[in-house]
């Protein structure tokens, strides 16, 4: 069971930095549909209100792009890295790390008006998570 631990946390974190250069798209007015059309999906329902036109909203792209690629490569790290050393640490730190985003993020969504978007979050959370919610060490199984 560590084993499928480690390639789980290496599986949140891709998941994770993918949408990194995805946000990073909308930096640039020629390049921000990708960054537009998942904030318009996230916002539902999907009605093309996002203009994602400001300089402002071009920063933070860039910023939420780059926080995004930096955790989840961090993640990925952790498992590739660092899980062998210490595997229920590791686990533990990934697992309050979601649920930190969670918390924030969806608490942000709610009282900014787009409620919808906490949904998506229980989805990701339930995906990202997957089996970390119990020691690896509970099935017994040791290989790294």
């Amino acid at each position: 069971m560590e084993i499928f631990h480690k390639r789980y946390i290496q599986f949140s974190g891709a998941v994770i930095a993918f949408f990194g250069p995805v946000f990073s798209t909308g930096t640039r007015e020629e390049t921000k549909w990708p960054a537009q059309i998942s904030l318009d999906i996230l916002s539902w329902p999907i009605d093309g209100n996002m203009a994602y036109a400001s300089n402002d909203i071009h920063f933070l792209s860039a910023l939420t792009g780059g926080f995004l690629f930096g955790w989840g490569m961090t993640l990925f790290f952790l498992g590739t890295f660092v899980y062998k050393l210490a595997p229920d640490a590791v686990r533990k730190s990934v697992l309050y790390g979601l649920l930190s985003w969670f918390c924030l993020d969806s608490f942000g969504s709610y009282i900014s008006g787009n409620a919808s978007n906490v949904y998506f979050n229980i989805v990701v959370l339930l995906v990202l998570v997957g089996p970390l919610w119990r020691p690896a060490s509970l099935s017994g199984d040791k290989r790294q």
